[in-house]
């Protein structure tokens, strides 16, 4: 981070940019986020610091990577990239009993993003469609879980794979017990 900057005013720019950069009104950003303007406008101002939850609309709607808003561009060309698991940014508050890890590089967003998902018992992860012609490829690394997609259904087992259409509602839901997997999203 650079140190003229405290993450609420990295996080405000951020989204601000992210929003101009795909020529978004406050008013067209509050639709599609379903984030009211007033409170919108207070996040960009660096006013008011966004929930989880809030955060998780505003990027779902900017199409962009949670976290790649608060990645510093170093500019240098290593080969190799570590993401420490202490570092690697989660969402807990997404779904009913899952935790989110997010996998993907930053600039990947809105392109490839790629999660890890814990479920606890029972736990679901339910979705708004994504953009036209988007597809979720899913893994189930442990567990069984049920993957809905619009009208289709199927139950899966440890190292089965699944992909499916998600422009419609679609979830993936623990069955009989914990669960975990590898879910890459990919955006035509």
């Amino acid at each position: 981070m650079k140190s003229d900057y405290n993450i609420a005013d990295l996080l405000a720019n951020r989204l601000k940019d992210a929003r101009k950069s795909k020529g978004l009104s406050l008013e067209a950003m509050a639709k599609l986020s379903g984030v009211s303007r007033s409170m919108l406008s207070q996040i960009e101002r660096g006013e008011s610091s966004p929930t989880v939850a809030t955060l998780w609309s505003l990027t779902r709607a900017l199409q962009v990577d949670f976290a790649g808003l608060l990645d510093e561009d170093s500019g240098d060309s290593t080969i190799i990239e570590i993401m420490r698991a202490r570092r690697t940014p989660t969402i807990d508050s997404t779904g009913e009993g899952c935790r989110i890890r997010i996998l993907s590089s930053p600039d990947q967003a809105g392109r490839l993003e790629v999660y890890e998902i814990q479920f606890a018992v029972n736990g679901a992860l339910v979705s708004e469609p994504h953009r036209q012609g988007c597809v979720e490829h899913l893994t189930v690394l442990a567990g069984t879980l049920s993957v809905t997609a619009g009208e289709d259904a199927a139950e899966l087992s440890q190292d089965d794979t699944i992909r499916y259409a998600a422009d419609r509602n679609h979830s993936i839901r623990a069955v009989g017990g914990p669960a975990k997997a590898l879910l890459i999203v990919q955006n035509s």
